[in-house]
């Protein structure tokens, strides 16, 4: 781990590990290089996370290639909209999640200076956050029984499951025989074929799946416009979803979308998102990467805005390095501490 510091700009990469093997359709992978960033100025610090994803276009090599760019971003953290325009002009495509640190930095430096919870300086009102789905990850089938098993002992009651593989029909049927009483909801990675997916709308509504993200190729508008028609469970956009201005064109094709900060550039990005959503009658999930308690801590300041939330990347680590997230019986409380509201190790 080298920390690299550039004027009152610092940032360090992390290998975060998954307490088990973590798999979905594209891939089953254990480690998760996040990379930290840390604006210090005044005595008051803001944090944010860069969780780069290879679907998205990026690498742990990206992020810190790209990084030192971009130092003088941040020049007066409270030009939100000044930094939104810089970072665009020198990254005009890509780069998500480097956007998203910055971003997040800029916005706890801000709430932390007036000693408010991010929501709070955001005009947001308190509430109770959706409670949280579980994810059990693609594996032999006894071990996924195992997951699930594991989970709803713990204490939560929806599981998400990473389907995509020839056998997704017996992982349904499995599971739903293991835990017979959770609310379940699938995500297929943007794995299935139009024909596969039609064949297995039968067996989701039989399984009583609450929505389905992402069953088809994420440039296959054409073909989840068709799903959504002849299918009885929602089908929300994940993969498909890469910028605020794909939400528009989305609504003809999806009944949600799932927002996540690390590749929509940010707090404020997913926040805009999350308004245009709802001016085109979408329901909203609050989703995330694998990531630590500081960008899920980000996640759940404006989760309360959302129908549903999948926010447990930071319980899959076995080396968090943050702490402060409460959660209870499943469901994570809104953050009540100035700024992200956790600290470091």
């Amino acid at each position: 781990m080298d920390v690299v510091s550039r004027a009152d700009l610092t940032w360090e990469t992390l290998d975060l590990h998954t307490a088990q093997p973590f798999g979905i359709a594209r891939w089953t992978q254990s480690v998760y290089p996040r990379t930290l960033v840390t604006l210090d100025r005044d005595g008051v610090q803001g944090r944010g996370e860069a969780a780069p994803n290879a679907f998205y276009g990026e690498t742990r090599g990206t992020v810190e290639a790209v990084l030192p760019l971009l130092v003088g971003a941040l020049d007066d953290p409270w030009d939100w909209d000044g930094l939104h325009t810089r970072l665009s002009a020198r990254m005009p495509q890509g780069h998500p999640s480097v956007k998203c640190a910055l971003e997040m930095a800029a916005v706890e430096w801000c709430a932390t200076s007036v000693g408010l919870p991010v929501w709070r300086l955001l005009g947001l009102s308190p509430s109770t956050l959706p409670q949280s789905s579980f994810t059990v990850s693609i594996a032999e089938l006894p071990d996924m029984r195992r997951q699930a098993r594991e989970a709803v002992a713990g204490g939560h009651t929806i599981l998400k499951v990473k389907l995509g593989t020839g056998r997704d029909e017996a992982i349904l049927e499995a599971l739903r025989e293991e835990v017979p009483h959770v609310r379940l909801r699938v995500d297929a990675n943007a794995a299935w074929s139009r024909a596969q997916a039609r064949r297995l709308l039968g067996v989701l509504e039989a399984a009583q799946v609450e929505l389905v993200e992402q069953p088809l190729a994420a440039g296959d508008l054409d073909g989840h416009a068709e799903l959504r028609a002849r299918s009885g469970v929602p089908i929300v956009a994940d993969e498909s979803l890469h910028h605020v201005s794909d939400v528009v064109q989305l609504a003809r094709a999806f009944d949600g979308v799932n927002l996540k900060l690390a590749k929509l550039g940010g707090p404020l990005q997913a926040l805009r998102a999350l308004r245009i959503a709802r001016e085109h009658h979408l329901t909203v999930m609050m989703g995330c990467m694998i990531e630590s308690s500081l960008g899920i801590s980000a996640a759940a300041h404006l989760a309360g805005l959302c129908d549903w939330a999948d926010l447990d990347g930071a319980l899959l680590l076995a080396d968090d390095p943050f702490s402060g997230l409460e959660w209870e019986a499943g469901s994570l409380n809104q953050p009540l501490a100035p700024g992200w509201g956790v600290t470091r190790r």
